[in-house]
C-alpha cells in the first residue's frame, strides 16, 4: 500500500491511501507519528470517493520524534571523501522542523554559500522496540520513502560534528509517498538524483555498507525506536561538494530524487527572502 500526507481544503493535516491517482483519506488518522503503528495504518478505513493527487499540497510523509541520519554508507561516497571505510555507522541527528514535503521549496539560507544535495532511502518505523536484533529488524518497519538530505557544507565542516550543516529548518524534503514494507526489498532498489535534469547520483541500495537491518539494530541498541521515527540510510557518490568543479544548489534549481518502487521526490530551490 502507498500513503501520502497532505493538507485538506481547510489546511488541516490528513493522511490518505493512494490508489492510482486518487487519494482516499483515512478516517481517524491525520498524521503518521508515534501513535501510528503498522496495524493502525493497515486497518484505518479510507473514504470511498477520494480526491486527485495532482493539486494536493503534500506534507512530509511522517512526523517523527527522532530522525537518525547515516553518513558514509556507500563505498563510492567514502572514496570521493578520501576517508577510510567505517567499522561502525556514522550517525547524526535531524529534527522534525527540518522536514518539508514533495513540491515545497528548498530555501537557501543567506548564511550558507555551499548548499548541497544528497539522495537517500528513508526507513519509517512502524513497531516500537529497543535492542532489536538484526533478524527481527524488518518486522519493525512501517515502510520506505525518499529523502533529500540537503546539507550546508560550509557549516558541516566547521567542526568534527556535522549537525550544524545538517539540521537547518525547512531544508530536508521527505516523500512524496510512503510505501509499506511488504511491497519492497530495501536492499535491491535503484537510487538516483537529477539536478535540472542532469544525472548527478546513481547507485543501488545493495551497495550500502550498513544495510537497513544493521542500522535498526545499531540505533535501537542505545534508544527505543518509536512509530514514525525515521532512519536516513546515507547517500551514494556524486555529491556536489566533491565534484570538480564543485556544484551547489542555486535559486531556481529543480532537484529530483528517484528510487525504484517508490517514485520521485521533486523540489525547487529558492533563495530565502
Amino acid at each position: 500500500m502507498r500513503f501520502v500526507a497532505y493538507q485538506d481544503e481547510t489546511g488541516a493535516e490528513a493522511v490518505g491511501r493512494l490508489d492510482g491517482t486518487r487519494v482516499h483519506r483515512l478516517r481517524g488518522t491525520d498524521r503518521i507519528d508515534r501513535h501510528t503503528s503498522t496495524a493502525t495504518l493497515r486497518d484505518a478505513l479510507p473514504d470511498d470517493e477520494g480526491v486527485e493527487l495532482d493539486g494536493l499540497t503534500l506534507l512530509p510523509v511522517c512526523r517523527p520524534q527522532k530522525i537518525f541520519c547515516v553518513g558514509l554508507n556507500y563505498r563510492a561516497h567514502i572514496e570521493e571523501t578520501g576517508r577510510e571505510l567505517p567499522e561502525y555507522p556514522v550517525l547524526f541527528p535531524k529534527f522534525a522542523s527540518n522536514l518539508i514535503g514533495h513540491g515545497a521549496a528548498i530555501v537557501l539560507p543567506p548564511e550558507s554559500a555551499q548548499v548541497d544535495y544528497e539522495a537517500e532511502l528513508a526507513v519509517v518505523i512502524g513497531t516500537a522496540g529497543r535492542r532489536i536484533s538484526r533478524d527481527d529488524a524488518l518486522d519493525h518497519v512501517l515502510g520506505y520513502t525518499i529523502c533529500n538530505d540537503v546539507t550546508m557544507r560550509d557549516f558541516q565542516y566547521r567542526t568534527h560534528q556535522w549537525m550544524q550543516g545538517k539540521a537547518w529548518d525547512g531544508s530536508t524534503p521527505l516523500g512524496p509517498v510512503l510505501v509499506t514494507a511488504d511491497e519492497l526489498d530495501p536492499g535491491k532498489l535503484d537510487i538516483a538524483l537529477r539536478l535540472n535534469g542532469r544525472g548527478m547520483q546513481s547507485s543501488t541500495t545493495d551497495r550500502l555498507i550498513f544495510d537497513v537491518p544493521a542500522l535498526i539494530e545499531v540505533t535501537s541498541r542505545f534508544t527505543r525506536l518509536e512509530p514514525g521515527d525515521v532512519i536516513l540510510t546515507g547517500t551514494p557518490g556524486g555529491v556536489g561538494y566533491r565534484r570538480d568543479p564543485q556544484v551547489f544548489l542555486t535559486d531556481g534549481d529543480e532537484v529530483e530524487v528517484e528510487i525504484g518502487g517508490i517514485g520521485t521526490l521533486r523540489n525547487t530551490v529558492r533563495a530565502e527572502g
